[in-house]
């Protein structure tokens, strides 16, 4: 089942568990005035409160357990979003690496003299005019050699599509392994 649809499922399920809570609780407030209203009432209604009572206190038990799952779901998807944001940002942290060795390659291959393309020279530019002047410089230097290299550019991979990045979605339509929650049964307690 995905997360998305289990949070759903518990999220109905509380918002039944607290319906059923005011449902008791007006009930309760109702005994109370009867029990005020007629001479004796504590005893005579005695048995209906207790009922109504153990009612309310499993109504909150069952409000409980559906928030620990609930809370549970919550941790479930903040890992998982947590997990693609990370991943996110190693791929841009990589593709930097890369694109920093690539730079320091272009300058290297025109310092010692090499002939580049000129869409590395132009990034290469783009990065930094002071490391392309010095390389620039440093290959007047080796002028002296007779033969250059020539070099293919190293960019020719950029046309490749960027992944996409949805947290949101990663974490929603993740997998979990929790059953739906149970029905919530008529409230047990008498009508007042």
């Amino acid at each position: 089942m995905k997360l998305i649809e289990a949070q759903r499922a518990y999220r109905a399920q509380r918002q039944e568990i607290i319906d059923q809570r005011r449902e008791l609780q007006k009930r309760q407030k109702a005994l109370e005035r009867r029990m005020n209203a007629t001479e004796g009432g504590r005893e005579l209604f005695a048995e209906e409160a207790a009922v109504l009572e153990l009612s309310i206190n499993a109504n909150k038990e069952k409000f409980e357990e559906n928030l620990e799952v609930l809370d549970r779901l919550a941790e479930q998807e903040c890992a998982v979003w947590n997990a693609e944001v990370c991943r996110q940002q190693t791929d841009a942290m990589s593709d930097y690496a890369v694109d920093m060795a690539k730079i320091m390659e272009v300058a290297r291959r025109i310092s010692n003299g090499g002939k580049v393309p000129a869409s590395d020279e132009r990034k290469l530019m783009e990065y930094s005019m002071e490391l392309y002047m010095s390389a620039k410089n440093m290959a007047m230097l080796s002028e002296m050699r007779k033969k250059r290299e020539k070099y293919d550019s190293l960019w020719d991979d950029e046309d490749e599509e960027q992944a996409e990045y949805d947290p949101q979605g990663k974490a929603e339509n993740s997998e979990v392994d929790i059953a739906l929650p149970e029905e919530i049964g008529p409230v047990e307690a008498e009508s007042c």
